[in-house]
């Protein structure tokens, strides 16, 4: 966070909140040949009551735009126009809190340090940490603290002096649906008390809850506006392809993107030349779809880590096959589809658990779960933080042993000859950040005793270099790469495209349904809620439990949810968060989402919280992440029923 230079004064007394803004801003990094532009040419606008989101993959330049505004640096042209230090709250991508004082101690500590009253310190800490849900927790040290209410105490230290310009930079990545939801009504509350908010994401449902967006892309402007206005400005047509008997075209490949089921392109205005015969437009496109459109009409290209060339699994030798493994089974395996249902029970299930229930001390984990992976299909594991998923995981791999139950893995209890069949991909990537491309290489193919791996071309022209100094992304591609080089019949991969922008991502969802339709089986865990169209089936934990699963449809169910439209946004913003409904931020409008069967109740019951606010309650689809955190928050009720069920 940004500490003042001097002390400050309430907002209302001082600075009116105002736009902030840069001009045809450039900024770099180095001299001469080995300087970095981190932007490029960027026009930026925030403009007070509203949220405003900078979004982009890793490397695209958002925390740079925001440390501008933030008087952090300085741009080597354009103009820049914010408010005084002292008035600007600054939440960094670390969360801003520090983890050896307790929840109390950091507030104390930042609010002293611009200068606020200790009486004032108190009041305003008691307000922010009861909305944030932090008060049973303020005697607990920062890294005590789960990764939702971090993020949460770091924005209530941003916000706590009352600044007019509020800089929050990814304050949801690797947060849980659940706790994000909470964060944003924290953001949207602060807009609609008229701060001036800007805050940079890589998530694509929160940037279309702003009221604008700016997208960027390696330091330069890819559209900026309303998620509208960005939908509309993409050139030519974005449409759903046919069934393809033979590979694409190179060209035609470069343009095809996959969609849960399906695969969707994007051909230039005119169309071209390979575009085969059948392409349903879609119009409108949505947002990612638009964005994807957008990096390809401006001609960027992700990296590819398809890196098993005909997508067999490979086995090492002396070796026996799986059972239900690619070899064994062929071309009739069961594949991937989020609309074909749970597989079939008869083929011989990769991953197994029944029943396991694991305690740490008084503290139940995991509560009576059972789960099947199959070759050939992609399983996602959703749920808030502390929901289970990790340590389900860990007694599946056989990393922990259950209290109750069985897990087998590739038909047999989990040994270090069966985990060697298995790739992973963590979170944090699990390279050797200090070592070579090439020596990294080289020692995974010994822990496993297979060839050294032949890398893509992209990751061979950086095989010398320390792997710290290639990038995110390519450092994502050789996980990826290391992960499939030993021909895994089993691919575990946590938050596979955090930080990745949306081409980047649609890259990577190709390579994981490549290795499901080879005969793998994929289990993902993910916080995007818009990749869950990409897995064949979901699994939600809530408390340890199972409270739903099956596809996407499948968890939706009946959920209902309403867009209230109102031009007194403020009071009626702030009436639907006083009522304690699960509302959600959508530009300036506000979606209700609720467990009514009937979509009137749900109407009824929010004009009823409104009173006399003149609004529109129109009823639209419910999300999967509307339905998540509903589900989550009534454990016993809708998805009780599934909690002991063989998830299969």
């Amino acid at each position: 966070m940004s500490l003042p230079d001097a002390p400050r004064r309430r907002r209302s007394d001082t600075v009116r909140p105002q736009t902030a803004a840069v001009t045809d801003a450039a900024v770099r990094f180095g001299r001469g040949h080995t300087h970095v532009t981190a932007l490029d040419d960027v026009t930026f606008e925030a403009h007070p009551g509203r949220v405003t989101a900078v979004v982009g993959g890793d490397g695209a330049g958002k925390s740079t735009l925001l440390r501008v505004l933030a008087h952090r640096v300085r741009v080597d042209a354009g103009t820049v126009s914010t408010v005084p230090r002292e008035n600007i709250g600054y939440q960094p991508a670390t969360s801003g809190v520090w983890p050896t004082l307790t929840v109390d101690e950091n507030v104390d500590f930042v609010g002293r340090s611009y200068g606020m009253p200790v009486s004032r310190i108190r009041s305003r800490a008691g307000e922010l940490l009861a909305r944030a849900g932090l008060d049973d927790a303020r005697r607990r040290l920062g890294r005590d603290l789960s990764g939702g209410m971090r993020q949460k105490l770091g924005f209530v230290l941003a916000i706590l002096h009352e600044p007019a310009l509020v800089l929050l930079d990814e304050p949801s990545t690797g947060v849980d649906p659940v706790s994000r939801l909470e964060l944003w009504r924290l953001i949207s509350a602060t807009a609609g008390e008229g701060a001036t908010v800007a805050m940079a994401t890589t998530y694509l449902d929160e940037a279309q809850r702003a009221a604008s967006v700016l997208a960027l892309s390696g330091g330069r402007m890819l559209a900026t506006g309303t998620p509208d206005d960005i939908i509309a400005a993409v050139p030519g047509t974005v449409g759903r392809m046919p069934e393809l008997t033979a590979a694409p075209a190179a060209g035609l490949a470069a343009r095809v993107w996959r969609r849960g089921t399906g695969r969707h392109v994007w051909s230039p205005a005119g169309g071209a030349a390979d575009d085969p015969a059948g392409i349903v437009p879609i119009d409108p496109p949505d947002f990612e779809d638009a964005l994807i459109a957008l990096s390809l009409a401006a001609g960027d290209v992700a990296a590819e880590v398809d890196v098993v060339p005909g997508g067999r699994t490979a086995r090492r030798r002396g070796m026996p096959s799986a059972p239900g493994s690619a070899e064994e089974a062929g071309p009739g395996i069961p594949r991937g589809s989020a609309t074909a249902g749970i597989p079939s029970v008869s083929a011989s299930a990769t991953a197994s658990a029944r029943g396991i229930v694991k305690r740490f001390g008084h503290a139940t984990a995991v509560d009576d779960v059972s789960l099947d992976v199959h070759p050939g299909e992609i399983v996602g594991l959703i749920g808030a933080n502390g929901a289970g998923k990790t340590t389900l995981l860990r007694v599946l791999l056989g990393l922990e042993h259950a209290d109750e139950g069985e897990v087998s893995l590739f038909g047999r209890a989990p040994d270090n000859a069966s985990r060697r069949r298995i790739g992973y991909v963590p979170q944090g990537l699990g390279l050797y950040k200090t070592l070579s491309v090439r020596e990294n290489a080289a020692f995974l193919a010994r822990v496993y005793g297979v060839p050294t791996p032949t890398l893509p071309s992209a990751l061979r022209e950086v095989r010398s270099n320390i792997v710290a100094d290639i990038g995110l992304g390519r450092q994502r591609q050789l996980a990826f790469a290391l992960a499939l080089s030993h021909g895994p019949e089993l691919l575990v991969l946590d938050e596979p495209t955090s930080g990745v922008d949306p081409l980047g991502r649609a890259r990577l969802w190709d390579t994981i349904h490549a290795q499901a339709e080879a005969g793998r089986a994929v289990i993902v865990t993910t916080h995007y809620l818009q990749e869950a169209e990409q897995c064949t089936r979901l699994v939600l934990l809530a408390q340890g439990r199972v409270v739903g699963h099956g596809t996407v449809d499948d968890l939706i169910g009946t959920a209902t949810a309403v867009l209230v439209r109102s031009d007194d946004w403020q009071r009626t913003f702030a009436t639907l968060d006083r009522s304690g409904l699960p509302i959600m931020l959508s530009g300036r409008d506000v979606r209700v989402a609720g467990h009514e069967q009937d979509a009137a109740h749900l109407r009824d019951r929010v004009r009823s919280v409104l009173g006399g606010i003149p609004a529109t309650v129109e009823a639209v689809p419910a999300t999967l992440e509307e339905t998540v955190v509903l589900l989550d928050s009534a454990p016993g009720g809708a998805g009780a029923d599934a909690t002991a069920a063989e998830v299969a």
